[in-house]
């Protein structure tokens, strides 16, 4: 059978449902998740019926598509489906010839806007999906990414993706670095991000409903779904929320504070093309001294980046920031002291 785009936009459609673990799929469920699809991309009004539906699930089990492990179970005299295999989904399968194929043109297609504004992003995207995918014409490495091999939360953001895309109200059990057992937290999540090779989950720890609560899913221990209403927050997380700090720890009563740096001169092209913030001013020099600015909310994360740079910048102001900085590194240097 032939794989035209719209029978690919409903075999992603379903590939989400049967890999939900969180809901219920009737059949009536999976007609209406692959018409709404269909809607979304296509605007196809009309949809697909009950057949159609039946003729995908059939491709999608035999060897033609993915050999898809797809259960049946029975709730009542009804019948659900959900993959058998929690962790299974076509988009982890290998590419076949067709598919490779496809991709490939569409990165040709792609590739006539690099260079165009607005289309910046097409030069970054275009060799991460080539070496990802294994598009590449020889085996030879060509480009490498910075990933942690020992991290040891990767298998929730599944879960945890889904739980924010349907609205799922989490009871997680969590050890962070400072307990010696793990707790439990009725959870609202909102977005998940990643920092520093490691992903967050933010949200709305339910006994403390004012707060973001922010948690690191290598601390999570297990992850268990809850019938409750689900507290939905209106927030621009990547320009409003996390806009004014540096990593996911926004303090709480954190005011926004511009902090104003000296940096060495042999750090100034560094720091131009790679700048430590969104808002950064800066590096100009004035009498031989280069300096820069930047406007954030100062937290943890913020602290241990400039110590990362060592005697390469210094804070001159605020006064606060500057001596947290100088306390900072006293311990450091104490610690080889008291060698």
């Amino acid at each position: 059978m032939p794989i035209n785009k719209h029978a690919l936009i409903r075999y992603h459609a379903l590939d989400r449902c049967f890999s939900n673990q969180f809901r219920l799929f009737f059949w009536e469920d999976l007609l209406e998740a692959c018409n709404k699809a269909l809607y979304e991309h296509e605007g196809m009004a009309e949809g697909v019926k009950r057949r159609q539906l039946f003729d995908d699930i059939r491709f999608m089990e035999s060897e033609a598509g993915w050999s898809i492990p797809l259960g049946r179970y029975r709730e009542g005299k009804r019948v659900y489906y959900r993959y058998e295999e929690s962790d299974f989904s076509i988009q982890k399968q290998p590419l076949n010839a067709n598919e490779a194929s496809q991709i490939k043109s569409a990165l040709l297609v792609m590739s006539r806007f690099k260079g165009l504004p607005q289309f910046e992003w097409i030069d970054e995207l275009i060799p991460v999906v080539e070496s990802k995918l294994g598009l590449v014409g020889n085996n030879d490495k060509v480009i490498l990414f910075d990933s942690n091999i020992d991290y040891t939360g990767l298998h929730y953001i599944t879960p945890l993706f889904h739980a924010i895309a349907n609205h799922q109200v989490l009871k997680i059990s969590y050890q962070d670095f400072k307990s010696d057992e793990p707790y439990d937290i009725i959870f609202h999540p909102q977005i998940l991000k990643q920092y520093n090779n490691r992903w967050f989950v933010l949200g709305i720890n339910e006994a403390r409903e004012e707060i973001i609560w922010n948690m690191a899913l290598d601390r999570i221990v297990t992850i268990e779904p809850q019938r409750k209403s689900y507290i939905s927050l209106s927030i621009d997380w990547e320009n409003d929320y996390l806009f004014d700090i540096v990593g996911v720890t926004k303090p709480e009563n954190g005011e926004l504070t511009e902090i104003t740096l000296s940096i060495a001169p042999k750090l100034a092209p560094y720091i131009r093309t790679k700048p430590l913030h969104a808002s950064q001013r800066g590096p100009s020099c004035s009498d031989g001294n280069w300096t820069l600015t930047i406007h954030v909310i100062p937290n943890y994360e913020l602290t241990k980046m400039l110590l990362s740079f060592g005697d390469s910048i210094k804070v001159i102001s605020p006064e606060p920031i500057k001596k947290l900085m100088m306390e900072e590194l006293y311990r450091a240097i104490n610690q080889y002291k008291e060698q």
